[in-house]
């Protein structure tokens, strides 16, 4: 059975909390609608990157505001919740997984309909 590092459980465990004080805790309107995607932990359990995704990315830049606007209150329930000796430096980031994914589906459907025009059997 494979082990996973203690960065990889503290990690999953701050987004499993970070994701509830979302849901229910936070209120800003410019969190609404964010997911929270990975957290990835030095190991030292020193810095934590905490990636994110909204509904529309144009409302990443609320969206950034608002974790700036929160950031005490959030390092503080995960002070809180995680029961370390010292809680990491917290860096919210956009995850642009999503966005790049979109853009190469899009793309492949595209070269599917220019296909199926090349491919169509001659008319009678």
């Amino acid at each position: 059975m494979k082990t996973f590092p203690r960065s990889d459980r503290v990690g999953g465990h701050i987004q499993k909390v970070l994701s509830d004080l979302l849901q229910k805790d936070i209120k800003d309107p410019r969190l609404e609608m964010v997911t929270i995607t990975d957290v990835k932990l030095s190991n030292d359990l020193r810095k934590a990157r905490i990636y994110f995704t909204t509904a529309a990315p144009k409302n990443m830049e609320r969206a950034m505001k608002g974790f700036k606007s929160a950031h005490g209150y959030v390092r503080r329930v995960l002070a809180h919740n995680l029961g370390l000796r010292y809680m990491p430096d917290i860096e919210f980031l956009y995850d642009e997984s999503f966005d790049y994914a979109s853009r190469i589906d899009k793309l492949l459907r595209s070269t599917k309909t220019d296909n199926e025009k090349d491919n169509k059997p001659p008319e009678k």
